[in-house]
């Protein structure tokens, strides 16, 4: 399906042998055209991973559709120990991998929300940024790695990565 819209990858996602558990942080999120893409760049891959999607997303007619192509929902109006969660699903799994979008939007911002940093850190788990460039239609993957000492290094090691990179809305997307 890729290749019939266009879409090349440029690296990829490690086997649940190469590395069991893995936290894909995947920008820039300005559209609602960011989720088949990254479903069908995952069903290429090969490798389960999950996703989460704010929770009114999973209301019928769709929910069940959304659940069934792994999604999880998220509850995002209070702080209801969603890092712990997620911390927890890495921890009772032998391999596990989900996919975050660190904006927390598709609305433009400035700084990313740290919930997938602290995921990270308290799993004990890599991540592996993912980008999409909606400009050379170009998936791209980075290396898989440990983050970094604080989240600020973390965020800008990912401004980095995807600031070359054309968002749907490159209005909108993480300066």
């Amino acid at each position: 399906m890729l290749r019939l819209l266009g879409w090349k990858i440029k690296g990829r996602i490690p086997s649940e042998e190469e590395v069991p558990k893995v936290l894909l942080v995947v920008g820039p999120h300005t559209s609602f055209a960011d989720f088949p893409i990254g479903v069908f760049t995952r069903n290429q891959q090969g490798r389960l991973v999950y996703y989460l999607g704010k929770a009114s997303l999973f209301k019928p007619p769709f929910g069940f559709f959304l659940k069934w192509l792994g999604g999880y929902p998220v509850d995002r109006t209070g702080n209801l120990g969603l890092v712990d969660s997620i911390v927890e699903m890495f921890n009772s799994r032998e391999k596990f991998s989900i996919c975050i979008t660190p904006e927390g939007t598709r609305k433009r911002v400035d700084k990313l929300k740290s919930g997938f940093y602290h995921i990270a850190k308290k799993a004990n788990i890599p991540i592996q940024l993912v980008g999409m460039d909606f400009g050379t239609k170009t998936v791209f993957f980075s290396e898989v790695y440990h983050p970094a000492d604080t989240f600020e290094e973390e965020q800008e090691k990912i401004r980095k990565f995807w600031g070359k990179l054309k968002a749907f809305h490159p209005e909108k997307g993480f300066q």
